[in-house]
């Protein structure tokens, strides 16, 4: 298998779940599919989703919840 990197589309501040409150759109280990939503990332309290972009098992964030990110960073790879 082969690991597949999920880069940041932009620069802000990455984010797991869609509220403090809310589950996390996915969880370390999970399963994902092209289309599904990894995270949001904020940008000037602007909401950008973030989706997977592949198909695959056990995805594996690097980046924390609440984390800044850069335009271009690797947040999650994703085993295909």
């Amino acid at each position: 298998m082969r690991k597949i990197e999920i880069r940041s589309p932009l620069p802000g501040t990455f984010y797991r779940a869609s509220a403090p409150d809310a589950p996390p759109f996915k969880a370390d280990g999970d399963d994902v599919t092209e289309a599904e939503t990894i995270g949001v990332i904020e940008v000037m309290k602007t909401f950008q989703e973030v989706p997977a972009g592949v198909t695959g098992k056990t995805i594996t964030f690097l980046v924390d919840n609440e984390e800044p990110v850069m335009a271009g960073q690797v947040i999650a790879e994703v085993e295909a």
